[in-house]
């Protein structure tokens, strides 16, 4: 008798365990790649608390200038050539891959679908707000809706690779809004 009533309580516990362990898993599906469908006019800010999921109001919101992209010149193939960004910007605490830059990742994706050996690399990469493993992460985000992007679009997921350097590699200094937009990114390289 008693051994049923601790079998029954064990069995109890482990559905209890189960069901708080189902309940602190992530609801962000990486292969449901979000595309922005609007055209935004102006990076927005976050208040305090960074690049980061703080809960922070964006109440105190300034609108800044969109960074300054990289360009690369694609051969694409008949002698022509076109010239391509390099860089995909990101707003406040998103991996959302925004409505400007589909061209941009079009032109990628039709580079390699048109040279299967070619390979690419996509860097993650956040602002200085926020905890080191949270930009990891939402650096690894940004590369990965990039890279499922191109290959959306044509490219073969051989052909890509994504990568998250979080915060570690700024491309500006700053600590205000306008150099944290700059850092909010994915970089497309040539591998």
């Amino acid at each position: 008798m008693m051994m049923g009533l601790r079998a029954s309580g064990l069995a109890a516990m482990a559905a209890v365990t189960a069901i708080l362990l189902a309940g602190c898993g992530s609801t962000v599906k990486l292969d449901e790649t979000p595309v922005e469908t609007r055209t935004p006019n102006a990076v927005s800010s976050g208040v305090a608390g960074g690049d980061a999921a703080s809960g922070a109001s964006r109440a105190g919101s300034t609108a800044v200038p969109a960074p300054q992209t990289k360009v690369a010149t694609i051969d694409l193939g008949n002698g022509a050539a076109s010239k391509l960004g390099r860089v995909v910007y990101f707003e406040f605490d998103s991996f959302v891959v925004g409505d400007q830059f589909r061209s941009l990742i079009e032109g990628h994706a039709k580079q390699l679908a048109g040279a299967r050996a070619k390979r690419m690399v996509v860097e993650g990469h956040t602002d200085e707000r926020g905890g080191r493993e949270y930009n990891l992460a939402l650096g690894q985000k940004r590369a990965d809706a990039v890279a499922k992007s191109l290959t959306l679009l044509g490219a073969s997921e051989s052909q890509v690779e994504a990568v998250s350097f979080g915060k570690e590699r700024p491309v500006s200094e700053g600590h205000d809004e306008a150099a944290w937009a700059q850092n909010r990114r994915a970089e497309i390289k040539d591998r």
